[in-house]
């Protein structure tokens, strides 16, 4: 990989990383149920303003396949973790997103039907280990360890999408690929959030978060994260997380000032030491 290469591969996990930021200090104004739409709502019409997302045609036969990664790549996830943020901290959410590429992985040998490597086996169990290490110390209440389950839930939907995603990009680009991702998980959010437009006590700081959600968080790390994808592979380009946690901890401690357990950081640590063995080798026997 050149630097050009390094770069590209360190934008998403370096933009989601402050995601988590943007959603805990969006549902300051706007609630859970409305935060989904209007990311990729901002994130559709940042890929519209690019001709190749407009021109881009997609062939019938794979059209269902994209509706597929609208609805597990975007609209169930990122629906979960603003219901998940107002149980858990940005900073643990980001910590508990350091193990996605554990969960890729694991899809991507499931969906292979060929048994992982032995290295990447020992990255998935630490990795695991390290994920249990997060949870513990934050699940103190049963609202808590809700919260915990839906960014599990939403992480082994990223672990399909990846995966999903990897052909598709390959065959038509990320821009086209994502801007119709964005516009499936739109039409599929937005009646939910309807009904909460009253609960709405718009504050411009929130709005700018939401700006920012949508257009950094949502256009330019999905297009990017889906080109390192047909790129790199999905288990590669899925590292790029690894800069989630340390983004989102830093985030989240000094400028929210939440507090995190030691425990919950030192488990973060081993998440991406086991991330890192599961895949940093060829992945099959």
């Amino acid at each position: 990989m050149t630097t050009t290469d390094w770069a590209r591969w360190a934008v998403p996990g370096a933009v989601w990383g402050t995601s988590f930021f943007f959603i805990a200090e969006a549902l300051e104004a706007f609630p859970a149920a409305l935060i989904t739409p209007m990311r990729v709502l901002f994130g559709f019409l940042t890929l519209a303003c690019f001709p190749a997302a407009r021109n881009g045609r997609i062939e019938k036969v794979d059209r269902p396949r994209v509706a597929l990664l609208g609805v597990i790549w975007m609209a169930i996830p990122l629906s979960l973790f603003p219901f998940a943020e107002q149980h858990v901290s940005s900073s643990v959410t980001g910590m508990l997103n350091g193990a996605t590429p554990i969960f890729v992985t694991a899809v991507a040998a499931f969906m292979a039907r060929r048994l992982p490597r032995r290295q990447a086996i020992v990255g998935l169990t630490i990795g695991f280990l390290g994920v249990v290490l997060i949870a513990l110390p934050s699940g103190g209440g049963d609202n808590s360890w809700f919260g915990i389950g839906l960014i599990f839930i939403a992480l082994v939907f990223y672990g399909f999408a990846l995966n999903v995603a990897v052909p598709l990009q390959q065959k038509y680009g990320s821009i086209p690929l994502m801007w119709r991702v964005q516009g499936v998980a739109f039409l599929l959010t937005a009646p939910f959030a309807v009904p909460t437009l009253d609960d709405v006590e718009f504050t411009w700081s929130a709005f700018g978060a939401m700006l920012a959600l949508g257009t950094l968080g949502t256009a330019l790390a999905y297009v990017t994260m889906a080109a390192n994808a047909g790129r790199l592979g999905s288990s590669r380009a899925s590292a790029s997380v690894y800069l989630i946690p340390v983004v989102s901890l830093l985030l989240g401690a000094f400028v929210r000032h939440e507090s995190v357990q030691v425990l919950s950081i030192a488990g973060c640590a081993v998440a991406l030491v086991g991330a890192y063995l599961a895949t940093s080798t060829r992945q099959y026997l």
